[in-house]
Parts: C-alpha cells; sequence; structure tokens
C-alpha cells in the first residue's frame, strides 16, 4: 500500500512516540513525490525540530515550516548522493556514515543518515552498508531513498520498514509518452526474434541518442558562456577544470535521461506480464490494446525472464561497459 506523504508522517511519528520507531526506513517513490520532504521532517521529528500543527495565539492553524534537506546536515545527520562520475555511491562515503554513525550524539540526539538514490550503491557499497544495517548503533535513524527499491539488495530490502510514496512524475512525462510510442510501434512489427528485438533497441536507443546530444549541446553552451565572460580575467586552469566540470555534469544529465527510459521501459514491459496474468494496475492503460495482442502470443514466465533480463542490462549499463555493445546483448536476450 502506498501512502501520501503527510499520511507517511503520521504512522511514522506515531511509531515514534510509542517508542517503536525501526531503525531503517525505506523511502520509495516517483521523482517528485515527496521523498526528501518526509525525510527532512523525519529528521525535525527525531531531534526535535519542526513544531507544525496545532492552532495559535489567534486562532490560525500553525504552519510546519520543513526546510531542504542539505539545510539540516550536521554532525550528526549526514545526506548522501551519487557524486561520481558514474552517478554511483561507492564504498568511501558508506564507510565514512558508518564512522560517523558509532559516534557518541548528544544526550536525546540521533544520528541519521540518509542516502538519496540508494539503489546507486554499487556492490562494496551495498555490502558494506548491510552490515550497518544488521548492527546499528544506538539511537541511530538511517533513511533510504529511491525511485527504484527493486533494484536494492534483497539483504537490504528485508531489513528496511518499506515506505512507498504516492504521486511524482509521470512515467510519461519528459518524453516518455514519445518513448512508449516507439516501443509500442516497434513491437508490433513483431516481437520475441531477434529482429524484432534489434527494432526495439534502435527506437530504444534512438532516444537515448537524443537525450545525450542535448546534454552535450547544454554543457556546451554554459562553457562558451563562461570562456567569453572569464577568459581575459583568470588563467587557463581555471577554465579547464570548469571544462571537465561542465564534462560531466552533460554526463550526469544523459545518466539520469537513460534512467528514466529504463523505468519507462520496465514498466513497458511489466505492462506485458500484467495483461498476460490479467492483472490490473497498468502503468499505460492507453497502450492496453496496442499491447494485450502481443501478450497473448508470449508465455508469463517467458515474459518474467524477460523482465529480469532487462534489469540485468540496466545493471550491465552502470559498470564500465560498452553502452551500444551491451544495449545489442541486452536487447537480444530480453526481447529475442
Amino acid at each position: 500500500m502506498a501512502y501520501t506523504t503527510e499520511r507517511a508522517y503520521e504512522l511514522i511519528a506515531a511509531a515514534h512516540a510509542r517508542g517503536r520507531l525501526a531503525h531503517a526506513l525505506l523511502i520509495s517513490g516517483a521523482n517528485g513525490c515527496g521523498k526528501q520532504e518526509l525525510a527532512a521532517r523525519l529528521i525535525q521529528l527525531v531531534n526535535g525540530g519542526g513544531g507544525g500543527g496545532g492552532i495559535d495565539l489567534f486562532g490560525e492553524p500553525v504552519v510546519e515550516v520543513v526546510p531542504a534537506l542539505d539545510d539540516l546536515e550536521s554532525g550528526w545527520v549526514r545526506v548522501l548522493r551519487p557524486r561520481m562520475k558514474s552517478r554511483q555511491l561507492g564504498v568511501d562515503v558508506i564507510r565514512d556514515l558508518e564512522h560517523t554513525l558509532h559516534l557518541a550524539a548528544p544526550a536525546g540526539s540521533y544520528k541519521v543518515g540518509v542516502i538519496l538514490d540508494a539503489d546507486r550503491m554499487n556492490d562494496q557499497a551495498a555490502n558494506a552498508f548491510l552490515k550497518t544495517l544488521e548492527e546499528p548503533p544506538r539511537n541511530t535513524l538511517l533513511l533510504l531513498l529511491t525511485a527504484n527499491p527493486q533494484r536494492l539488495l534483497p539483504t537490504i530490502l528485508s531489513r528496511c520498514l518499506s515506505i512507498p510514496l504516492l504521486g511524482g512524475r509521470s512515467l510519461l512525462a519528459e518524453s516518455g509518452d514519445e518513448l512508449v510510442a516507439a516501443l509500442n510501434a516497434a513491437a508490433l512489427r513483431g516481437f520475441g526474434t531477434p529482429v524484432a528485438a534489434l527494432h526495439l533497441k534502435a527506437a530504444f536507443s534512438g532516444f537515448l541518442n537524443r537525450y545525450r546530444v542535448a546534454a552535450e549541446a547544454s554543457a556546451s553552451t554554459a562553457e562558451k558562456g563562461e570562456i567569453a565572460a572569464y577568459r581575459d580575467t583568470t588563467d587557463g586552469v581555471w577554465l579547464k577544470e570548469r571544462k571537465a566540470f561542465h564534462e560531466a555534469g552533460a554526463q550526469a544529465e544523459y545518466l539520469d535521461a537513460r534512467n528514466r527510459s529504463f523505468d519507462v521501459l520496465m514498466a513497458w514491459m511489466a505492462d506485458l506480464l500484467r495483461l498476460k496474468i490479467r492483472a490490473g494496475g497498468l502503468d499505460f492503460p492507453e497502450s492496453a490494446g496496442d499491447l494485450a495482442r502481443i501478450a497473448e502470443q508470449e508465455d508469463a514466465s517467458r515474459l518474467l525472464q524477460r523482465l529480469e533480463a532487462l534489469d540485468a542490462l540496466r545493471r550491465t549499463l552502470e559498470t564500465n561497459a560498452f553502452e551500444p555493445l551491451a544495449l545489442e546483448v541486452g536487447f537480444l536476450q530480453a526481447f529475442g
């Protein structure tokens, strides 16, 4: 069951009041659903901040002011996010968090670790973090935020209380509807053969290429603007550093777009499986007519295997694999 952010906060606050607050919460949901705002409110809750609710002296409702999550970072509150060029969380930042959590905090204070995009922990980081989940220090609260909880290790999932949130960015936003239409068109030409797999790969790769070109163009424009403004007032070393900064930014923007595209692709394949087993909750109900024809020809277990192959492809792409080759092999395995 998914919750609104307000209902999720109420349930967690009630558990905290009873002394039953779990030490690790997995807060999941689409981008824009309020994961970070909820995390900020929970930090205030356990460390005595906030104070919204109720009526003031003039009979007006008291509005809770929720600061930005990063503004709450302190010696006892750590906010981790992917910072590597690959947009992964490495083992070093997890070990640094562990060091903080094992320090003695002031009386009555919680030590809080917030991991944004928790599914982007690489294998070393995930295994290191698992040790903290298994033996958490006293007065510790761990908040894992992710739009893709299924990509976390099962051992991590089993040790967290899951809080799925409603709302957020639609899968059809930011060209998602165009991608779905392209996948539908390619699949209707054929499904379950190597040729059909390559048609789907071509449709998907076309969108990825468009995102890459847009990200690189934006970075190039920003870099040229800085060169024009600061060429005569700074040395070449600084401009070279800014060039690297913009290149890394373009790569991060592209990887974010690729991740959104995989969300659409995985949901599209999941809809095929839902139609096959006659389940509800379609992500793309407007495509049901087209997808139903494909689902009729597929075996449910085979569709599940295809979905697992797509998830394996996604994980492969998060390594240093050569993207074009990985996509071709992955699509042949998933759709061939």
